[in-house]
């Protein structure tokens, strides 16, 4: 479910979410929607996936989530109130499945 961000993509920046971790250091996330093309049998349509990515540190993304508006604003406001971070992502989107 995991990969890169291909150039065929777009990326749409929702917000930079600061948390800070168990040792008091604050940690900067960034959290993009991702708008690609699906392939739905004999046409394509517009897909959403969701991208984090910790400033200066690892990032994640998850394609092809949903041809839904609606649903990619709803995932994408769990994981930016909820502060997901990278390496929970796949996990988050999994369940939210």
């Amino acid at each position: 479910m995991e990969s890169e961000v291909r150039y065929d993509m777009r990326e749409l920046f929702l917000e930079t979410v600061e948390l800070t971790d168990q040792s008091g250091a604050v940690r900067r996330f960034n959290y993009s929607i991702l708008i690609g093309e699906m392939n739905v049998g004999l046409y394509a349509c517009e897909s959403y996936g969701v991208k984090v990515a910790e400033q200066g540190g690892e990032q994640a993304c998850v394609e092809n989530v949903t041809c839904s508006a609606s649903r990619i604003d709803e995932l994408s406001g769990l994981l930016t109130r909820n502060g997901v971070t990278p390496a929970a992502l796949n996990d988050v989107v999994s369940d939210w499945l």
